[in-house]
């Protein structure tokens, strides 16, 4: 018997005792957008040191302005030298109400005959992903004594919140993350069965509209049909950032879009993706994107701009007849890659102005971006990881574009000067961010098989 295959012989027999230490760490609320949580993240860092410096990781929990990082490593020489980056940190849970069970006690919950997924907050994001990677490393150590390559770990507790404190600590420990390759474990598969590397991320921009118009909120009895209402004036301006084809209407807006490279486009279409597949299983039918663009190239790699809320006026219970003086939007973009954030927010706010009647006044508050990251997706190090997944799934690992954005991916690139490798288990029905979110229990077992054959792998690089 191989190393390997010793090691991949231990994951499957210590399924259970891997189990219960996701578990300790999933009891744990590292909430980290509510200040009310600061001390259980604080505790969620603690836990997650103690647990990597049992196998043999020196490990420091670094204080910040924000949430604590934690940073590990653990070196044998001259060899391939690996840097893992997780997040421990996780979203609120409201509704509450709509939970199955209390989000902060796991459990194993079979969904239907053969399926056991494992239901908590931060079972997929990113606990039970991260904790797939230690796993893996707890695995090698126990069978060999040591890890086959070197390995730095910097886990952090503020991804929720757009890791504003980690580049700091990346700058602090620069010299002891430089490595030959990143690896991330945040992103997903194609499906149960079908392995994926990620070579594409978007990045984001988004802030807060508020539109004033009088000095009140006024009588729409007295001054209906003769005052402007902030409602109508925002409704407006909000709508008017799309065309009828489903495109951004910002003038600008795609000056730096480049196209999908034909190699990867083919394989997406290949894929099948269709309003069947993605959009009737949460009960729509027709995409909403960008005519003539397929609707994989929608969700995973062209931009996108979308209102994620709008309120103002009268929220009680029964009416109450005014015209609002005031009215808030908060409005998103994914961007892609070359698109600057910078721009898009001088161009956007622009825009927005623009809209504006003389007797409205808007501003923008509550600013964050990230940057857009594109992947070497011929690399070797992304060839190796594809080989060792196919080898461990028996499907062919795809190379996928991701819609969503992980923060710091940019940094990594860019201060470390590191290509990463972008490897996740994550389902779309993992309820990520929603109440009864979960993980499958093949995404965790199997998902620490893959890293520890990524890690053989990049061994005998």
């Amino acid at each position: 018997m191989s190393d390997l295959d010793a090691v991949l012989a231990h994951i499957d027999s210590d399924l259970d005792m891997s189990l219960d230490r996701l578990f300790r760490l999933l009891r744990i609320p590292s909430i980290s957008t509510d200040p009310a949580f600061a001390a259980d993240v604080a505790r969620a860092a603690e836990c997650v040191a103690e647990d990597v410096r049992s196998i043999g990781f020196e490990a420091a929990v670094h204080k910040t302005p924000g949430h604590p990082v934690v940073v590990g490593h653990q070196r044998g020489g001259k060899r391939p030298h690996v840097m893992f980056y997780g997040h421990y940190d996780v979203q609120p849970v409201d509704p509450l109400e709509l939970w199955e069970h209390s989000p902060f006690e796991p459990r194993l919950v079979e969904v239907s005959p053969g399926r056991k997924v494992i239901r908590a907050r931060g079972a997929c994001d990113d606990k039970g992903q991260m904790m797939t990677f230690i796993e893996a490393c707890r695995a090698w150590k126990a069978v060999t004594g040591s890890l086959p390559v070197d390995v730095s770990l910097l886990l952090e507790g503020e991804e929720e919140t757009g890791s504003e404190s980690l580049p700091g600590v990346i700058e602090a420990n620069k010299a002891a993350l430089s490595a030959d390759v990143a690896l991330i474990c945040d992103t997903g598969q194609w499906d149960r069965d079908t392995p994926a590397v990620a070579v594409s991320l978007r990045g984001m921009f988004h802030e807060e509209i508020v539109v004033t118009t009088a000095d009140r909120d006024l009588h729409s009895g007295q001054f209906g049909g003769g005052a402007l209402n902030a409602i109508r004036v925002l409704a407006k301006a909000v709508a008017a950032l799309h065309a009828e084809d489903g495109s951004i209407a910002i003038p600008g807006f795609y000056d730096d879009v480049k196209e999908l490279p034909d190699e990867l486009r083919q394989e997406w279409l290949a894929l099948g993706m269709s309003p069947e597949t993605l959009l009737a299983p949460i009960g729509l039918s027709e995409p909403a994107g960008e005519r003539g663009r397929s609707l994989i190239e929608q969700v995973s790699s062209r931009p996108t701009c979308d209102v994620n809320g709008i309120f103002g006026g009268y929220q009680g219970a029964g009416l109450k007849t005014v015209i609002p003086n005031r009215a808030h939007a908060k409005v998103s973009f994914r961007l892609v890659a070359n698109q600057s954030p910078e721009r898009i927010q001088t161009l956007y706010r622009a825009f927005i102005r623009a809209q504006m009647p003389r007797d409205a006044k808007v501003e923008f508050i509550n600013m964050k971006a990230t940057t857009p990251a594109w992947v070497d997706w011929k690399g070797r190090h992304v060839a190796l990881a594809r080989q060792a997944l196919t080898e461990e799934w028996g499907r062919p690992a795809l190379r996928m574009g991701i819609g969503g954005s992980i923060p710091i991916v940019a940094d990594i690139k860019d201060r470390l000067g590191l290509e990463p490798i972008l490897v996740g288990f994550a389902l779309k029905d993992d309820r990520v961010h929603a109440p009864n979110e979960k993980y499958d229990l093949s995404s965790f077992h199997k998902g620490t098989r893959s890293w520890a054959r990524i890690l053989g792998a990049l061994a005998s690089e």
